[in-house]
């Protein structure tokens, strides 16, 4: 199937079109409303050498927040409350941590200039959410992403000290689940997330999750 090249009409093709690696679209912009239209479909951007490429996987990861896996250390480190929990206490800070950390494999970040200025309107109109962690009041890790509806769409997260990201992570959708959260979005298959309980879906079965959550 080809490849839809985007332009100013605010608008996304069927994600059944997408390509079997999940690429549907690219070009368009990052304009609130476009980046609003893109989560409510099941449609994700990432950057590639300059390229906004717009993504729908099949199959999806996604983790329920009823199903949350905490093993043993993290109970351990919870329940000595080994970090402080804030949310949208340093959301700059933590895109910036997530855009110039350095992870195994990977030689670039999705997180562009412009990723990361879209994203922070974003976060002032109120749909960009960060959750971070503290040591000594020294920020050690944390996450962000899109929160709309019942669904939480993940973006990235960051550690400077073992388990960080994780004690983030499961004090965060603890939170999101007390307050009637249906669904986060992992987006693509990590090691990390499979062991909190996250587990893939098809493509079909996430639109309809995630259409419950509107």
């Amino acid at each position: 199937m080809p490849v839809f090249v985007l332009d100013e009409e605010l608008s996304f093709p069927p994600v059944h079109l997408a390509e079997p690696n999940g690429l549907l679209a690219i070009g368009g912009d990052l304009s609130p409303e476009r980046l609003i239209l893109a989560y409510k479909n099941g449609i994700f951007p990432w950057y590639d050498e300059g390229d906004i490429l717009w993504w729908s996987p099949d199959p999806r990861f996604i983790l329920r927040p009823g199903e949350l896996k905490v093993s043993k250390t993290m109970q351990q480190l919870l329940k000595k409350k080994a970090f402080e929990f804030t949310v949208n206490k340093a959301f700059n800070e933590v895109i910036s941590n997530c855009r110039s950390i350095v992870r195994p494999g990977q030689t670039s970040t999705w997180i562009t200039r412009d990723v990361e200025e879209a994203y922070t309107i974003l976060h002032e109109n109120g749909l960009a959410v960060s959750a971070e962690v503290w040591l000594n009041e020294k920020l050690s890790g944390g996450l962000y992403g899109i929160r709309m509806g019942r669904a939480f769409f993940g973006e990235s997260m960051f550690s400077n000290l073992p388990n960080a990201s994780k004690f983030a992570l499961i004090n965060f959708i603890r939170l999101l689940q007390n307050e009637g959260l249906m669904l986060i979005d992992c987006q693509v298959y990590t090691k990390h997330l499979e062991s909190l309980g996250a587990k893939m879906v098809s493509r079909s079965e996430f639109i309809l999750l995630l259409n419950e959550c509107f």
